[in-house]
């Protein structure tokens, strides 16, 4: 999983980071993207997309990523940028974010996906990246990870909607609850059209 590094070190570049977002699906709260530089040549164990890992294991390596990356910075989007600008250009913003927040400059991007965010340095988009590069499986993580504390702890606040279980996603467990209880304000109004639209047709 080191081959576009190793690639983008060839070509001469000092510090490549890799970067992922999570939570573009969901029907609530924000999503977020990370950015990671890893040491050249370092290897992170059982590391992979972070959607074929399970939650134990994207905790420990989480820890492991943190401890040992060269600079990472985990980022976001609000509920109300995604309603304001739509889900795309807030987790293109989300991924920007990262990126600039790094504490030592990236000279180039790998970002996980077919579309990359207006940066100020080189970066390449590429498809399913957080299972061909260690450095966006790595962002993947972070995001992922970042991304379920969150909604956990909000489900504290919501506890009616069992974000903790769905962590916001449109399971049927999930649709039945807002059709019940309606939407709470980490709900985004523009994914709920077809629910509430069936609730009034219903």
């Amino acid at each position: 999983m080191l081959e576009f590094e190793k690639m983008y070190s060839e070509k001469g570049y000092k510090a490549v980071c890799g970067v992922d977002e999570a939570g573009r699906g969901p029907l609530a709260g924000p999503v977020f993207a990370a950015a990671v530089i890893l040491p050249e040549g370092l290897v992170i164990e059982g590391i992979n997309d972070s959607k074929k890992l399970s939650e134990k294991k994207r905790e420990k390596l989480f820890d492991e990523i943190i401890e040992k990356a060269s600079a990472y910075c985990i980022a976001s989007a609000s509920v109300e940028e995604i309603e304001e600008m739509n889900i795309l250009q807030a987790d293109m913003l989300a991924m920007k974010r990262a990126v600039e927040g790094l504490s030592v400059k990236a000279d180039f991007a790998m970002i996980d996906g077919n579309k990359t965010p207006q940066l100020d340095i080189p970066c390449e988009a590429i498809v399913k990246g957080d299972a061909k590069s260690q450095s966006i499986a790595a962002a993947s993580i972070l995001a992922k990870v970042s991304r379920d504390r969150l909604i956990c702890s909000l489900a504290e606040k919501y506890p009616e909607y069992g974000f903790e279980k769905h962590k916001g996603y449109g399971t049927k467990a999930h649709r039945e609850a807002i059709l019940e209880y309606g939407p709470c304000e980490i709900h985004r109004m523009s994914f709920l059209k077809k629910i509430l639209a069936e609730k009034e047709n219903g």
